[in-house]
């Protein structure tokens, strides 16, 4: 197939994913500081929406800034965000034990959810998302609170996340760890569920049709923007490679090799 198609014409904003697009690791990728340049110099609405629960808002406006990219908090959704809404929402104050860093935690205690970090604490809920400080402990207490009954709940289902030295363990790897040992199957939040595209489009303000996903992974980004009724748009920055594009079950609207060559083409329009 082409590597591009012939029109980005009808967009009028971008929902961007940022490991594997925006950058791997600490390396910023190819087109990225001046893609988002220009939506913010042409008013062009979008934001920033991350499987990755591991960095608050405020952790990834740091991180981008050391990039050269400056954009406010809240043009950045975390799938952390969308669990501690979705939990406040069906239980308000639950006590939620947490395999997860900074993120997931700031998230759900500012939602007012209770954490705990023991079986023994009758945590309703066990929420697992990426965890680069995971021990033995945290998945046994986990695992026994779910054995005894609490809901799980996995923030996202990336097995990996793309990094400079190559693809690293990323939400799915412990959630799988989790499941493996329980036996029981987690309510996912983040893409590709259709909720935390619902929202994001709510805060952008833009019907579906006339906005684009713009990710590195098919399963996650493409796919859930495909069932969102998004635009979608593939960069081969990440984890899908072009090899991958004839035994896929779901096409992106449109491919390009990176951020550069999707603002070469979006100002032809």
């Amino acid at each position: 197939m082409p590597l591009v198609s012939p029109s980005l014409n009808g967009l009028r904003a971008f929902i961007l994913d940022m490991d594997g697009v925006l950058y791997e690791g600490e390396a910023v990728l190819p087109g990225a500081v001046e893609f988002i340049t220009r939506l913010q110099a042409t008013g062009t609405p979008f934001l920033m929406l991350t499987n990755n629960a591991v960095r608050t808002p405020g952790q990834y406006v740091a991180k981008l800034a050391r990039m050269g990219m400056s954009v406010a908090e809240d043009r950045i959704f975390t799938s952390a965000l969308a669990t501690a809404d979705y939990l406040a929402g069906i239980a308000p104050g639950a006590r939620v034990l947490v395999v997860g860093q900074d993120g997931l935690l700031d998230a759900l205690r500012a939602r007012g959810l209770t954490l705990v970090t023991h079986a023994d604490d009758k945590p309703e809920f066990v929420v697992a998302g990426l965890d680069m400080t995971l021990t033995y402990d945290k998945l046994r207490e986990a695992t026994w609170a779910i054995r005894r009954g609490a809901t799980f709940i996995a923030s996202n289902p990336d097995v990996t996340y793309p990094t400079e030295r190559g693809e690293a363990p990323g939400a799915g790897a412990v959630v799988a760890a989790l499941q493996a040992a329980s036996g029981v199957v987690p309510r996912v939040i983040g893409k590709p569920e259709p909720g935390i595209f619902a929202q994001v489009l709510a805060r952008l303000g833009t019907a579906a049709q006339e906005t684009a996903m713009v990710g590195d992974r098919m399963e996650t980004d493409i796919v859930g923007g495909a069932r969102a009724g998004l635009r979608t748009i593939l960069v081969l920055t990440g984890v899908t490679r072009e090899a991958d594009l004839p035994h896929l079950p779901v096409q992106p609207d449109w491919v390009f090799p990176d951020l550069t060559a999707l603002a070469a083409a979006w100002r032809k329009t």
